[in-house]
């Protein structure tokens, strides 16, 4: 049987968690795009799709503002909801406080914005 030099072992185990880590940045204000998570507290957010963005174009004049919707994965230890989250309204899953504070990027009359290009900012925190 062949074994690995423990310098190299350990190489390969700490870039193992590296990656792991870069994987889930944990920082309110990191931007996300759909399917990836973030850290935040003690819980993980992840952004599943958008169930609706009716935004006002950032070329247009419109009557109503509109909204982002985006159904997001929030996971503690333990457990895990999804829920609805809409733009700057906060709401509560599980007793912590979620809120989705920025949705990027904005919409333009004329075109329509591909899943892959959208990217959230979510803030939280858990129970008091």
């Amino acid at each position: 049987m062949r074994y690995l030099p423990l310098p190299l072992f350990a190489a390969l185990a700490l870039s193992a968690c590296a990656t792991t880590a870069a994987t889930v940045p944990s920082a309110e204000g990191t931007p996300v795009p759909l399917g990836q998570a973030v850290a935040l507290d003690d819980m993980a957010l992840t952004p599943l799709a958008v169930v609706e963005d009716s935004r006002c174009p950032i070329n247009a004049r419109c009557v109503w503002a509109g909204r982002i919707v985006v159904q997001t994965r929030v996971a503690g230890r333990g457990w895990q909801e999804s829920a609805p989250l809409t733009l700057g309204e906060p709401a509560q899953v599980h007793g912590r406080i979620v809120v989705l504070v920025s949705a990027e990027p904005g919409k333009v009359a004329g075109t329509q914005t591909r899943s892959e290009d959208y990217r959230f900012v979510y803030e939280g925190r858990g129970p008091d």
